[in-house]
């Protein structure tokens, strides 16, 4: 009886050992170009999640997950399709965690994910053309749509008083998107949009677009753009010329680099980007720095929420294969079950390895709804003294 049982167990140890893998996720942001001061710490939210997994030893009989990183670049489409197409052909990856900034997101859902049936989930693409994109359930997003941030927007400035702004995007599917959001929204609760213009990132002056903006005049500046690029030179321009002095900044314009650029040359402004106070957001900002970095950063939650759902969504599967998986996202993303936070993703494996439900609320609140998005779930920051801070939520 004892060599039968002994002939079991080792039989059982080699099963386990036969399905145990190698997961492999990428993570495609723009690390060079005009979020490259935020992705680092989006990256490092991805890749805590992906550690917590592998070292629980609980996914998948035993499976190892591994980063694969890849530069989206923000705003190069071709760049973007190519660095995404080498992660799925050569590095054979699982799923992808990004893109970051929406037009290269949609390039890469377009001509990657649809064409080889990779799940891909976004922590940042907020562009409302991505709710009706075509994905055949391949993608997901831990962001809300900016339809959602236009009516923020709105709100905050009606709380304010502000009856009329000026407003530049840039030049591409997220700031169109963004704008045409919020310029809905804006007028609809009768506030006055006295210019909507489009700015290209990349240049060194910004003098004539600052030029048109200060001509259709406004209270306030509403600047649409990437910290990183020509949204700071816009608001650079405006100051060093006088023709606004409080800017409203959105979720791409929302970083440290903020702080270096203006410090109390902008006090008095404000603005919005997705976050939450729920109890796994300040579970999350803990584990980030017991990681060394910094876990308050625009999108770093909802990065370490994308990856999560992806392994959670995997184990509920029983498969690291998207087309086994994909169904399972809004699942484990959702109620009813057992609420899973920061930290606690070896106790969702658990669950879901035994059959039970789970719903993960993760660093950012996570409730997927629709085509597979995030609700939405607002900070508002103030700037005083040279840097932001959080003043509510929203």
């Amino acid at each position: 009886m004892k060599k039968l049982l002994m002939a079991t167990s080792a039989v059982a140890m080699m099963s386990t050992a036969a399905f145990a893998e190698d997961v492999k996720i990428g993570v495609i942001l723009g690390f060079t170009g005009p979020l490259e001061s935020i992705t680092p710490a989006m990256g490092a939210g991805a890749e805590l999640a992906m550690k917590e997994v592998s070292e629980s030893g609980k996914l998948l009989d035993g499976s190892t997950v591994t980063s694969v990183r890849a530069d989206s670049t923000c705003i190069d489409a071709g760049a973007a399709t190519t660095a995404a197409e080498r992660l799925v052909t050569a590095d054979k990856v699982n799923a992808i965690m990004g893109a970051d900034c929406s037009g290269v997101t949609g390039a890469i859902l377009a001509n990657v994910a649809l064409a080889n049936g990779v799940v891909m989930i976004s922590p940042s693409a907020t562009s409302p053309g991505l709710s009706t994109a075509e994905d055949n359930g391949l993608f997901f997003r831990t962001a809300p749509s900016d339809a959602r941030q236009g009516v923020i927007m709105t709100e905050i400035l009606h709380d304010k008083g502000v009856k009329s702004v000026a407003l530049t995007y840039t030049n591409n599917d997220y700031g169109k998107g963004l704008a045409d959001a919020f310029q809905a929204a804006f007028e609809a609760d009768g506030g006055t949009v006295t210019i909507t213009a489009a700015h290209e990132d990349g240049k060194a002056d910004y003098s004539a677009e600052v030029g048109a903006l200060a001509s259709a005049g406004g209270e306030v500046l509403v600047v649409a753009g990437y910290v990183d690029q020509g949204g700071s030179g816009i608001i650079r321009s405006a100051i060093d010329t006088g023709a606004f002095d409080t800017f409203y900044v959105p979720d791409g314009m929302v970083g440290e680099k903020l702080n270096e650029n203006f410090g109390g040359e902008i006090d008095g402004s404000y603005g919005a980007y997705p976050g939450t106070d729920n109890a796994g957001s300040g579970m999350y900002v803990e584990l980030a720095a017991a990681a060394g970095f910094d876990g308050t950063g625009a999108f770093s939650p909802e990065s370490y929420d994308a990856a999560a759902l992806i392994m959670l969504a995997m184990q509920a599967a029983g498969s690291s294969a998207s087309a086994d998986f994909k169904d399972k996202v809004m699942d484990v993303a959702n109620a009813p079950g057992e609420q899973i936070f920061p930290g606690e993703l070896a106790k969702g494996l658990e669950i879901l390895a035994a059959g039970g439900d789970i719903d993960y609320v993760g660093a950012s609140a996570v409730e997927l709804i629709g085509p597979g998005e995030s609700a939405g779930n607002y900070q508002e920051i103030l700037f005083a003294d040279g840097v932001y801070s959080t003043v509510g939520y929203r």
